[in-house]
């Protein structure tokens, strides 16, 4: 779509449109089952686009638009304000409202220029110019036409593919019927207000048909329904008050941004309990992902531990049983990613091409133990957690040489199985991209957290004190095996990106290095190198930890994952500092990146240019970037809690801090209360720098 775009959504039903509110182009559309339902939506008035006024959501699932009319067919100078507003559900609501503000009667025409491609999504990202290839992707389908029903107030619009994809469009009042849509001619009054309510109704053969006489009241009852939903959403959460506004309002809209990308009941076509997470990001990833579910749900528990819970059950229903190559899966591993309507049949229906979620999905059943003590969920998944643990060791080490490598069995499947997965990502200093099987760096930083934490799990809770020495052991020794095959002394010392299918090191100096903190895999005589790595110029960009580093020839501040800055990359980054104890670089990065969301309305987005913040006054956004996106939204809320210390002391049962014992001044006043932790409520105040818990 040329010019600015808006995106509204409540769960993975969503619309992007232009700034007067008209779908159309490659890349714009209503889209619901991982299928766009609607590809043209073009008001026009005597023949011409209106004039935009001011437009924006109003909520995460409703926008507005005030327009106003062209000088055309004998219209003066802003004769006609028309107001233009949507709100989305399981379907999508548009009122236009046309008033007359001169002093004489006018006439004029309205047209509504409609139609449908029934696209699959993955069909239409390749349209999108950051993770696409427009120049080169295949010939979008052909738009269909429509059939009116008897009174002219009903268009349906019927995939020509089988399936049974259709569109039923639904209008308050019968029109002129146009080729390529409808057609009223009106005349107004001084002051005299026309309306007409347009319902657009996504469906498959099966589905329960709504009756046009009852769209109005649908349409009432489920905006109702989703403005309770938002409502008892935001007070679950932690409610939080802080004098820094960048803090304040960034975690109110992650609020918000997780509770938009919530998906519905009945959006897992199948697959049970998927409703019940969020969607990886807008607009091309409204499904689950294994590896951004999981770093989601460890960001924010905060928030409480029921996101994390459910994601381990789902993943625990989709993991893979058996060996496919044709999906890239094999018994024990966890889902990559779940696709539903055409993109299931064009593209996979389930997808695990992932090397990390395995051992994520370890850390987190951890983490949420960590958090409530919940042994009953503990032995519940022990044995999901054992086929994972099988996977690492029997598939994820593909040659047994001790290390998780990846590579793709499909042809239709990812070249690059780690999160920074385009194809481009994994290159050597000199700009070489590394041929595969791939073994990347932080991959064996999770399998070490995995293994660590696993073997408590077995020590404390499944009382196998065999398991548990044998995972401590096989830690250590990844541990010292990682090590010596993956650091490099040049450039003032730090871990390489990954080794290549030949066992050589990839030898980029990449943001992945981070993780390995986070992970506490990183011998402590190396902590200083890897931290004054980080933090240096090639890599610190003012803003944030860049992907890749400045000094590799593969760096481009523009490049998706080699040298953009990315906030959930940073958060995790973070936080392997803080567990290092390194709190003045911590700090460092929790100041710097609630700061640049204030240059993007406090909703960080999914990636931004790593240009040097000396350079440039603001960050510069990505094209296309996805906004919003589960593990930016995450960002802010991990990046208070490292900010405050916090972290759940199982065994007294209570929430604590290990925060230095004067948070900087920028931090100002903080009262965060009602956190969830072990089936209590607390609170934490922060007043002269100082934090203090204690029970709600």
């Amino acid at each position: 779509m040329n010019g600015s775009t808006l995106t509204i959504l409540e769960g993975s039903t969503f619309c992007i449109c232009d700034e007067i509110g008209d779908v159309a182009g490659a890349t714009g559309g209503l889209f619901a089952d991982d299928t766009r339902f609607l590809s043209r939506l073009r008001l026009t008035v005597n023949g011409k686009r209106p004039l935009l006024l001011s437009s924006g959501k109003v909520e995460y699932f409703s926008a507005a638009f005030f327009l106003r009319n062209p000088l055309a067919g004998g219209l003066g100078i802003d004769e006609l304000s028309i107001e233009r507003t949507r709100f989305v559900g399981q379907a999508m609501e548009d009122t236009l409202t046309f008033e007359n503000q001169s002093m004489r009667r006018i006439a004029f025409e309205v047209d509504l220029e409609i139609g449908a491609d029934f696209a699959d999504i993955m069909a239409v990202k390749a349209h999108d110019f950051a993770l696409g290839d427009p120049l080169n992707a295949p010939p979008l389908p052909q738009v269909v036409a429509g059939h009116w029903g008897g009174d002219l107030d009903e268009l349906l619009l019927e995939d020509s593919d089988p399936g049974g994809a259709r569109t039923r469009i639904v209008f308050s009042r019968p029109g002129e019927v146009e080729a390529q849509g409808v057609r009223y001619k009106l005349e107004l009054d001084p002051r005299e207000r026309w309306e007409l309510r347009v319902g657009v109704f996504p469906s498959r053969s099966g589905d329960p048909e709504i009756e046009p006489r009852f769209a109005e009241r649908h349409f009432g009852e489920e905006l109702a329904h989703v403005r309770e939903s938002l409502v008892a959403w935001r007070l679950r959460v932690p409610q939080l008050r802080a004098s820094w506004d960048d803090l304040s309002r960034s975690f109110g809209q992650s609020v918000s941004d997780l509770a938009a990308l919530r998906m519905r009941s009945g959006d897992g076509n199948g697959d049970p309990g998927i409703g019940k997470l969020p969607a990886a990001g807008m607009p091309w990833f409204m499904t689950v992902f294994g590896r951004d579910t999981i770093i989601t749900c460890l960001q924010t528990l905060l928030f409480g531990p029921e996101l994390a819970r459910n994601a381990l059950e789902v993943l625990a229903q989709l993991q893979a049983r058996e060996d496919d190559p044709s999906i890239d899966a094999e018994p024990g591993k966890i889902v990559h990613e779940v696709r539903r309507g055409k993109a299931a049949e064009h593209w996979f229906a389930r997808y695990y091409g992932s090397v990390d979620a395995t051992p994520l999905y370890l850390i987190l059943l951890s983490e949420v133990w960590r958090w409530t003590d919940d042994v009953v969920l503990v032995e519940r998944l022990r044995e999901p957690a054992m086929r994972a643990l099988a996977w690492i060791d029997d598939y994820g080490d593909r040659d047994s040489d001790g290390f998780v490598e990846y590579e793709r069995r499909t042809d239709r499947g990812l070249h690059n199985q780690s999160w920074k997965d385009s194809d481009d990502s994994q290159r050597f200093h000199d700009g070489r991209i590394a041929d595969g099987p791939i073994a990347p760096c932080e991959v064996q930083g999770y399998v070490y957290d995995a293994k660590r934490r696993m073997a408590d799990i077995a020590r404390e809770v499944w009382r196998d004190r065999e398991l548990s020495a044998r995972l401590d052991q096989e830690a250590d020794d990844l541990r010292d095996r990682f090590d010596r095959s993956y650091w490099i002394d040049e450039r003032g010392g730090y871990y390489a990106l990954a080794l290549d299918g030949e066992k050589r090191q990839v030898d980029s100096l990449c943001s992945n290095i981070g993780h390995l903190l986070w992970s506490g895999i990183v011998k402590p005589e190396r902590l200083e190198r890897v931290v004054d790595a980080l933090m240096a110029e090639p890599l610190w960009s003012g803003w944030g930890v860049r992907t890749m580093s400045s000094a590799d020839a593969g760096y481009s501040p523009l490049s998706y994952h080699n040298g953009t800055v990315w906030p959930h990359d940073n958060s995790l980054i973070a936080a392997g500092l803080a567990r290092y104890a390194r709190w003045s670089e911590t700090q460092r990065i929790v100041q710097r990146m609630l700061s640049a969301s204030g240059h993007f309305d406090h909703q960080l987005p999914e990636v931004f240019a790593g240009m040097r913040r000396a350079d440039t006054p603001f960050p510069i956004a990505y094209p296309t970037a996805a906004r919003p996106q589960a593990w930016a939204a995450g960002t802010p809320v991990l990046l208070l809690q490292l900010l405050l210390g916090l972290y759940p002391d199982r065994r007294r049962h209570q929430l604590a801090t290990n925060a230095p014992t004067e948070l900087p001044s920028w931090a100002g006043s903080i009262r965060l209360t009602g956190i969830r932790a072990f089936d209590g409520l607390w609170d934490v105040h922060v007043d002269g720098g100082r934090v203090r818990i204690e029970p709600a």
